[in-house]
């Protein structure tokens, strides 16, 4: 035994020192440090610059190397952690929670003035609230629509998509802006989406990942079933997606990997995709975009989706940790947000009037209404406090992924998924080791402010 536990010391020594050289590098005079784990996303720097020239007693200093929950756990515990990292769903939040290692923040918010549940959009509420308690804030907030190529369109005489088509439009149109030379090798895809959106159809189609209670994987329901079978239609039906073996030699003739670099890159005319994307595609200069909304399933919703800041319960430096909350908060981050297309601002009021909706350094950019109207559309994933919620993505990857490959029906990967799933939520509540109560539900449709769930 004194063997495993001199492992773990070692583990978590071994972890703990990237942190310690972040921490201990030299700090301006007259200034405090504020270590803040989140990724090396190239917008971050613009991002850390306006904060620390509005708050020249602070020195915010990112740590990337160091991302990932299991490393921040570690980390805090140990007494290195950062004094800011970010949390992307619901499950990492109740880790972080439970680890002890997330600040409540819920009435330092309030002395500020910032109510936060009742200004940031509901969608991204999983991923800094829980049980009613605020634990950090929103740094950006998307839900998905779809692009298109103006161009491609042209080219081909086909009219613009209006503010918003049907699924059976979409097919129509994307069947039309399919091309294959003589040898039936496609030139050119109608449609564009990654494989993992599945999980947007899905909610589209009114499907749930868990029951109210969270104690059953309901993923294999009717609903998920159509939602996943339309996914494959557009492939091996339709054939207005690639396949996974076209997807790979696209990718050795030259056009890049990845769905965002196949549009780029002019090999698709429609794309599923957020305007994070807009990061990337800006730069080139000869693509000319639209966007529609993306059709709705039987619901009317997107899915919804955002990262959050959290505030170490460790750290030292709390004043100035609560400093960049409201910052986050403030018409000055959020702007930048819009205008670097880094998704859209965390708080929905900034995400309206004439400068979000015409930004004067992008003036062709005429459709940012649509992504304020998806995200007031948007839901977030469910979770249950009984299983993993990165095991339970796993787990349905590896089977849909034999669904990509045509190796498996959608039914029997969604039925396999759920019973493996099912099995890890058995196991944990025969045990005890995680907690029982709340609603999976209730986690998606409760009111940002933790005031309540419903229908």
């Amino acid at each position: 035994m004194k063997w495993v536990f001199a492992a773990l010391l070692l583990v978590m020594g071994l972890l703990c020192i990237p942190a310690q050289r972040g921490l201990h590098d030299p700090i301006p005079p007259g200034k405090t440090r504020l270590v803040w784990i989140t990724d090396d996303n190239p917008v971050r720097k613009q991002q850390i610059e306006l904060f620390n020239q509005l708050h020249p007693h602070i020195d915010l200093k990112i740590d990337p190397t160091n991302a990932g929950m299991e490393k921040v756990i570690v980390q805090s515990l140990a007494g290195v952690g950062p004094d800011l990292f970010d949390c992307y769903n619901g499950f990492q939040l109740e880790a972080y929670v439970r680890a002890g290692i997330a600040a409540d923040i819920t009435q330092d918010m309030l002395d500020l003035g910032i109510d936060v549940g009742k200004i940031i959009w509901p969608a991204v509420a999983v991923t800094n609230i829980t049980g009613g308690r605020v634990y950090g804030f929103p740094g950006n907030a998307a839900a998905d629509a779809i692009f298109y190529n103006k161009d491609i369109f042209d080219r081909m005489g086909i009219p613009y998509p209006g503010r918003q088509m049907t699924w059976d439009e979409l097919v129509a149109v994307a069947q039309r802006l399919t091309v294959r030379d003589e040898n039936g090798r496609a030139t050119q895809f109608g449609f564009l989406t990654d494989w993992w959106k599945w999980q947007d159809l899905a909610m589209m189609w009114g499907a749930r990942m868990f029951s109210d209670d969270g104690t059953r994987c309901i993923i294999d329901s009717p609903e998920a079933i159509a939602a996943v079978e339309f996914l494959h239609s557009l492939i091996y039906k339709h054939k207005v997606m690639p396949s996974p073996v076209e997807e790979a030699s696209a990718s050795q003739g030259g056009w890049g990997s990845g769905t965002i670099a196949f549009f780029n890159g002019g090999k698709g005319a429609m794309a599923f995709g957020g305007r994070w994307w807009l990061c990337t595609l800006r730069d080139n200069k000869d693509l000319r975009l639209g966007v529609t909304l993306a059709p709705f399933g039987p619901g009317r919703v997107y899915r919804g989706y955002g990262r959050s800041t959290l505030v170490s319960a460790n750290t030292k430096h709390r004043k100035e940790a609560l400093e960049f909350m409201a910052h986050l908060a403030g018409p000055a981050y959020n702007q930048l947000i819009n205008d670097q297309a880094d998704a859209v601002g965390p708080v929905a009021k900034y995400c309206a009037g004439e400068r979000f909706l015409h930004n004067p350094e992008y003036p062709e950019e005429t459709y940012n209404d649509l992504w304020a109207e998806a995200m007031d559309l948007g839901v977030p994933d469910e979770v249950s406090p009984y299983v993993n919620g990165n095991l339970a993505n796993r787990i349905l990857g590896k089977q849909l992924d034999l669904v990509k490959n045509d190796q498996k029906s959608p039914a029997d990967a969604l039925k396999a998924a759920a019973a493996e799933i099912n099995e890890q939520i058995d196991a944990a509540r025969g045990v005890g080791i995680a907690r029982g109560e709340g609603s999976a539900r209730g986690e998606r449709t409760a009111r940002a402010d933790g005031t309540g769930g419903g229908a």
